[in-house]
């Protein structure tokens, strides 16, 4: 089958075996995205070789269960081994001995074909759209940080960050009630965050003082989320925040970030990191007439032409870039 793999470079190739794995069910991917973490894969984070790619629709081949077989579904990513404590109490996606698809011991999603266990899978409506669906996981990581903090009506937000990820928080957070100011670097990008009725500010360095940033906000802010993808937006995060107050850390990068701890413990600020979530809340805020996000694609690709679709991702002005195989 056809498949984008990374081993020290990223190419495609024709003659990758089909992904199939006992007891588990065989996935035809029909589109996938591309995130930020696939691009820092390739510079090094993680340190996964092999096929890209976690944010995919697809329809089931094979299945052990016969009831799904033919059926659209999207997957959650995280694959425990069924056994521990942990993934006995519903917690696989901090099992110790998990795979992740497209990004650690498991091939993804941009390929022919990917193997998930059944209980990984979840239907999705007939009227949500293949594009939309492919918005579930990343979505539902953004919804994850309202499971994680309180915001609401009166909380006073900052995002750091205008890009792909930090649209879909602010798109997340928007369904709170709470006042946001989006910074980021891109006016273009700024425009979109503001549709969803943030308040934006643009900062040609992640790195400026807070004097400058907080020039239109009258106090510090309760809960400031960190989606720049960039080692600078950690600190930047808590030069926002308020004593006691949280940081939310959403971004992956390979590149270290150097931090003086002393302001944590001075001003007592929680930090909280988020990964995944649920996809249950995502398909029924996409599948409503609440979200629509595909104003927040850029361009889309035939998996022949993975590589250059991996390089429109990269470019500072591409948002989403989703790659059809089907």
């Amino acid at each position: 089958m056809k498949a984008l793999r990374f081993n020290a470079e990223l190419r495609m190739v024709r003659d990758a075996p089909l992904p199939r794995r006992a007891g588990e069910a065989l996935v035809q991917v029909i589109s996938a995205g591309i995130c930020n973490t696939d691009l820092e894969i390739v510079k090094g984070y993680a340190g996964f070789q092999g096929t890209l790619g976690h944010e995919f629709v697809g329809r089931v081949a094979e299945s052990p269960d016969a009831s799904i077989t033919g059926r659209r579904v999207v997957g959650e990513i995280n694959a425990g081994c069924g056994e521990c404590t942990r993934c006995r109490t519903g917690d696989a996606r901090h099992c110790a001995g998990r795979t992740v698809l497209g990004i650690k011991g498991r091939d993804g999603a941009f390929a022919e074909f990917l193997s998930l266990p059944v209980r990984n899978l979840i239907r999705i409506p007939d009227g949500l759209s293949d594009e939309a669906a492919v918005f579930v996981e990343p979505f539902a990581a953004a919804l994850q940080i309202i499971d994680q903090v309180s915001i609401g009506p009166g909380s006073n937000v900052a995002v750091i960050g205008d890009g792909k990820l930090a649209q879909l928080v602010v798109r997340a957070i928007s369904h709170t009630g709470c006042r946001t100011l989006v910074l980021g670097k891109h006016e273009f990008k700024l425009a979109l965050a503001a549709r969803s009725g943030a308040r934006t500010q643009l900062v040609n360095n992640l790195e400026a003082t807070t004097g400058e940033l907080l020039s239109e906000q009258a106090d510090q802010v309760d809960v400031a989320i960190e989606a720049s993808g960039s080692a600078t937006g950690l600190p930047l995060a808590l030069s926002l925040v308020r004593p006691r107050g949280t940081v939310v850390l959403k971004s992956t990068h390979h590149s270290p970030t150097e931090l003086q701890m002393a302001a944590v413990v001075v001003n007592e600020i929680t930090i909280v990191g988020s990964r995944c979530g649920r996809f249950g809340p995502a398909i029924d805020l996409l599948a409503g007439e609440g979200v629509d996000l595909s104003d927040l694609i850029s361009a889309r690709f035939p998996l022949d032409d993975g590589v250059a679709a991996f390089h429109k991702a990269g470019d500072p002005s591409s948002m989403k870039v989703i790659i059809n195989v089907a």
